[in-house]
């Protein structure tokens, strides 16, 4: 990794000290109770706006990221505001169902299929628009997170070896255990599929500090009443669609408050995640607490992991994608990577098996998309604020944060 851009020098074992805190901040995970989708945000509303420059002490960007990684906050409770604007068209409700259904989660087909508190399903619900979420957490054995909604509420709830999921709008529960998540990792355990709090995010942010990166400090700030530092986080190389990382730490204890995408293309954020209230006292060890209510229909989470491996008639979704993501590989460094797969799909976007969710979708998607010619031939490129992908009329597929003519490029050098 090459040095981080900072006003102050530092010596070669400096240097040292300096790239293994990196490596540590990378690794860091605070105990914040969520399901860790990248995701992802627009301005967020005024109460979380920023209230001042606050005077304190000068602080390197190599002394902020390894105040991060020093963090050992252990109890917290707080109100997070999380608005994602990746400029997607308007489908009416569609991408959800798409999404809920590529994961097997509810909604995917039927009643029987799964249930509606399922946490890999429910919480992809923040990767688009605007949500509020409540979070605590005291130690790595209990966290609590609720995303509330119009008239209702979601609640993901671990305490000890249990981890309950629950739906107020459909009266359903989801439960898993410390076994069942040992079998299955991805499924029902905080932090690993969804980031929900500027330090998940972050988290992820500092794993692409080296040298295609730039890192300094941006001045001070003012979140949820808590006084912070601003770290910048900039990609050096051209053709990347990002166009800084903001995340303001705060002063005292080291844990992120805010995480703030904008996109080199410029106006609003395209991820923007903060507190709008927090407090580092210990939570009542009741907010923990959890009973199913009276009449709630309660999944187990062996019982949706057999279902979801059951044959269903007509559904091709998952196993359509799962045959593409098979040679899944990644061309390009640093900013500039690229993800590439063959889904295997003669002329074009794939539609799926007759009956599934992709049928008939690829020429509707399509009227979304531009037409492209290369060497490789022609296809389609879907440009969101962010994230943008070619699909190659030989199904060929190259999806990255970088621009269309990033693509096209890329596309061309594996012909």
């Amino acid at each position: 990794m090459a040095p981080i851009d900072s006003d102050d020098n530092t010596t070669a074992g400096e240097g040292e000290e300096l790239r293994a805190g990196r490596r540590k901040a990378a690794r860091y995970v605070v105990p914040v109770a969520v399901m860790g989708v990248a995701a992802a945000t627009i301005g967020l509303v005024p109460a979380l706006a920023d209230s001042g420059d606050p005077d304190l002490p000068k602080v390197t960007a190599e002394q902020l990221i390894e105040k991060i990684a020093k963090s050992d906050v252990q109890q917290l409770s707080g109100t997070v505001r999380i608005n994602t604007d990746l400029g997607l068209p308007d489908l009416g409700g569609l991408e959800s169902g798409l999404m809920s259904g590529m994961s097997g989660g509810p909604g995917s087909g039927g009643d029987d299929e799964g249930s509606a508190a399922d946490p890999s399903a429910k919480l992809t619900e923040l990767v688009s628009g605007s949500h509020t979420l409540r979070v605590a957490a005291d130690g790595p054995d209990r966290q609590k997170l609720s995303l509330l909604e119009n008239a209702a509420e979601y609640s993901l709830i671990h305490n000890g070896k249990d981890v309950w999921g629950y739906d107020s709008r459909s009266n359903e529960v989801y439960h898993s255990t410390a076994a069942d998540r040992a079998e299955r990792p991805e499924k029902g355990v905080p932090g690993k599929d969804v980031p929900a709090t500027p330090k998940d995010f972050a988290d992820q942010a500092l794993k692409a500090v080296d040298d295609t990166t730039s890192v300094t400090v941006g001045g001070t700030a003012q979140v949820a009443g808590r006084d912070a530092y601003r770290l910048v986080v900039e990609p050096k190389q051209d053709g990347s669609t990002v166009g800084a990382i903001t995340v303001a730490v705060d002063a005292e204890t080291g844990t992120p408050l805010k995480f703030t995408l904008t996109p080199a293309s410029g106006g609003a954020a395209v991820v923007d995640v903060g507190f709008t209230k927090v407090s580092f006292a210990k939570p009542d060890a009741s907010t923990f607490d959890f009973t199913p209510p009276e009449g709630a229909k309660v999944t187990e989470a062996d019982e949706a992991g057999e279902r979801a491996k059951a044959p269903e008639h007509g559904r091709g979704t998952e196993g359509d994608l799962a045959k593409g993501m098979d040679g899944l590989k990644v061309i390009g460094e640093g900013w500039n990577s690229i993800a590439t797969f063959d889904t295997g799909a003669q002329g074009g976007l794939p539609t799926g098996s007759p009956g599934s969710d992709l049928a008939g979708l690829g020429g509707f998607l399509g009227s979304f998309g531009d037409q492209v010619k290369g060497d490789f031939g022609s296809g389609t490129v879907f440009k969101t604020r962010l994230v943008n992908a070619l699909i190659t009329d030989d199904g060929k597929v190259y999806a990255g944060a970088v621009t269309k003519d990033a693509l096209v490029k890329a596309a061309d050098a594996a012909k």
